[in-house]
């Protein structure tokens, strides 16, 4: 029992060197008012689940079992979480993922999924609906379908839940049939947004890289090319976040990212961050970073300066454009 224990400190002090050699005991000078992590942890930031099978195709054949495992039931405060494979995705206040349907009509908005495929993908109710947070409240709207009942639109798109969805975090229903897609926060369909035609995204972008930004110059950007944040209430040394709870709605953590993965963006201090709350969060020169849930699309800065407190990351690790 003392030989495992003695080993298990040593490995704890091994680690903690590690990241005293990394960071050094010189960093949080920047910002001496950070808080430790809270417990809370944001819907729709669990793990991507993608699937493609030919369950749930537009004709629906929702009478099996799994199709009464979603019910009808209201979407409450809508949430944007980042997927690695799919971008920004909208979820309904338990983080489970909201789909469009290609044969749905937005202008006008008019809902095409009745009966059985109905049982398969449950229209979301448009009652008791928030928007989330940093998206276009102006987007959210409703419509009455066949049965009488009114559905939650999304920028016109009819939106709904998918039964084989166990989780929060799930997409299995993401490109079934070829016409169902997770929901970007603008209504698209969440694919296009990361990885489709449009070319909104380079799909050559490694895990973070630079940017030339006409107003701020260089800044750092994600693989999906949104732009890279630092909280200056945070804490380098002892490496500390002071955004917590719903915060991280707003602010979703910069995921682990491999160092050989990345692109003009110092390597120093390139560490994994082991928050109190579960998540594992990358740093850049010791700094916990970040990304926007109001950033729609590569290219925009919407975080840049918000509260005074949130700034775009220059690829030294640095706050652009913040004050001295």
């Amino acid at each position: 029992m003392n030989t495992w224990r003695n080993a298990s400190l040593a490995v704890t002090a091994v680690t903690l060197l590690a990241l005293t050699a990394a960071c050094g005991q010189d960093k949080g000078t920047e910002s001496p008012n950070g808080q430790n992590v809270g417990n809370a942890s944001p819907a729709g930031q669990a793990a991507d689940s993608y699937g493609s099978d030919s369950y749930g195709s537009d004709s629906g054949d929702g009478s099996g079992a799994a199709a009464e495992t979603v019910s009808a039931k209201q979407a409450g405060q809508l949430a944007v979480w980042d997927s690695k494979k799919l971008g920004k995705v909208v979820t309904d206040s338990e983080g489970f993922t909201l789909y469009r349907f290609d044969k749905d009509t937005a202008s006008p908005p008019k809902s095409n999924c009745e009966g059985d495929c109905a049982k398969v993908w449950p229209p979301v109710p448009a009652g008791n609906v928030t928007a989330a947070a940093g998206t276009d409240a102006a987007l959210i709207g409703k419509v009455t379908r066949a049965d009488g009942t009114q559905q939650l639109t999304l920028a016109g798109w009819p939106m709904y839940r998918y039964a084989k969805d166990a989780a929060p975090g799930d997409a299995q229903g993401q490109g079934v049939g070829g016409t169902w897609f997770a929901a970007a926060p603008d209504g698209k369909k969440a694919a296009v947004n990361a990885d489709g035609p449009s070319g909104s995204r380079p799909a050559d972008l490694a895990g973070l890289s630079v940017r030339k930004d006409p107003k701020l110059g260089d800044i750092v950007v994600d693989k999906r090319g949104m732009t890279v944040y630092r909280f200056n209430k945070d804490v380098a040394w002892p490496m500390k976040s002071a955004c917590t709870g719903a915060c991280l709605s707003k602010w979703p953590v910069v995921a682990p990212v491999e160092k050989n993965d990345v692109n003009g963006v110092t390597t120093k201090g390139f560490v994994t961050f082991d928050r109190p709350d579960g998540l594992k969060q990358q740093a850049v020169d010791c700094w916990p970073i970040y990304t926007f849930s109001g950033d729609v699309k590569p290219g925009d800065t919407n975080g840049q300066g918000v509260g005074g407190t949130w700034y775009a990351v220059s690829p030294q690790a640095k706050l652009v454009g913040a004050s001295k």
